[in-house]
């Protein structure tokens, strides 16, 4: 009931606002300490404004994130997706609720998420940071979305190379959301499922 509830009260509020998913492109920059980390962050926005419903559905189901509080932050405080991403992330690691870092973040985000991992013991550059970096593939490849890894990366997904070349280097921008990463997705892109399988149904236009 709360899950119908909640899916409710998220369509509503893509209803009653803009047509199109909010840019944040402009002005935005999590600093989180760690360039691939950044950019892929800024690849969320564009995503998890798009194609809510997934992203969502990562957090709640593979962060341990309240719905109600993924949807409020996405809607009524129009928080950027890679902040709210990166603060259930961050809780995960340190055993903390989302709301937490939440709270956190509103109170003191002038530092960037490098200095408020920091504070949480997680400092970018350590083994803990690498883990919560880490776990942003296996989000990729639940979303059936490309993502490029890094040569630090790369040692911890072996076979899986950089991942498909965009155009400038940078993260794509026309791919739409896997099927849970397996078959065939009903999405608006074509990208990799979880373990490489799986394709979606044309190109997207985000």
């Amino acid at each position: 009931m709360r899950h119908a509830i909640a899916t409710s009260l998220l369509a509503l509020a893509l209803a009653a606002g803009s047509a199109q998913a909010q840019d944040f492109s402009i002005g935005w920059n999590p600093r989180s300490g760690d360039v691939w980390v950044d950019t892929w962050l800024s690849d969320m926005n564009r995503y998890g404004s798009r194609y809510r419903d997934p992203f969502v559905d990562e957090l709640v189901r593979h962060h341990s994130a309240p719905r109600e509080l993924v949807i409020d932050l996405l809607t009524r405080r129009r928080w950027a997706p890679g902040d709210i991403y990166f603060a259930c992330a961050l809780a995960r690691q340190i055993g903390r609720p989302c709301r937490y870092v939440v709270d956190v973040w509103e109170r003191d985000h002038g530092q960037g998420w490098g200095a408020i991992a920091k504070r949480m013991g997680i400092k970018p550059g350590s083994a803990e940071f690498h883990r919560l970096k880490r776990g942003m593939v296996p989000s990729y490849d639940r979303w059936g979305r490309p993502i490029r890894l890094d040569a630090q990366l790369e040692r911890d997904f072996p076979g899986r190379g950089k991942g498909p070349k965009h155009h400038g280097g940078g993260p794509d921008r026309g791919h739409g959301p896997g099927h849970g990463g397996k078959g065939k997705g009903n999405d608006h892109g074509h990208g990799p499922g979880h373990g490489g399988k799986g394709h979606g149904k044309g190109k997207g236009k985000d």
